[in-house]
């Protein structure tokens, strides 16, 4: 028995109809549906929701509730802002950066193009302080993919004892760290 891929992955939002447009806009993701209920199905709990669905390419769905009885937004303020995030996968380095370029046209903060070494990666934040990746693999993404492979469990399992950074993918970033 295995798990076949994500059907989807929700977020809260602050305000549906504005998500809808700027994911639309700025990602081109098309809207798929919406649901609305007074009374949410699993729990029975009576509390009206919108929930909107983006396709995010390949079969790949993103969703937000809108909870207009809840509490306004907030985040885990024990978690730094660049660890939650969702990633999305662009074709290639170019690609990576026209949407940057297209993002600061429209007024919208970037950090990057960062190297990952196996990826490149911009980063900025959506209308409800979500965290977005736009990932562009690497021309030598496989060869370095496997290497990477080839050490992950001696990797776990010296973080798992020590909680200290393993050296085992210290190449990873060695030219970023050189420039600093």
């Amino acid at each position: 028995m295995n798990i076949e891929k994500i059907h989807h992955v929700a977020y809260r939002c602050r305000d549906a109809k504005q998500t809808v447009k700027w994911y639309g806009k700025h990602l081109n993701m098309e809207f798929v549906l919406a649901i609305a209920e007074d009374h949410v199905p699993s729990t029975h709990e009576p509390d009206p929701y919108m929930h909107v669905f983006l396709d995010a390419g390949d079969g790949n769905i993103l969703a937000f509730f809108e909870l207009p009885t809840k509490p306004e937004m907030g985040r885990d303020l024990n978690t730094p802002d660049w660890v939650q995030h969702i990633a999305f996968k662009v074709k290639d380095r170019e690609t990576l950066v026209r949407f940057k370029e297209q993002l600061e046209e429209d007024g919208i903060e970037v950090l990057g193009v960062t190297d990952h070494s196996i990826f490149h990666s911009i980063y900025f934040f959506d209308p409800n302080g979500h965290r977005v990746e736009l990932a562009a693999p690497d021309p030598n993404e496989d060869v370095m993919l496997e290497k990477l492979s080839a050490v992950k469990w001696e990797m776990l399992e010296e973080w798992s004892t020590t909680k200290r950074a393993p050296r085992h993918a210290a190449w990873l970033h060695k030219q970023e760290l050189a420039e600093v």
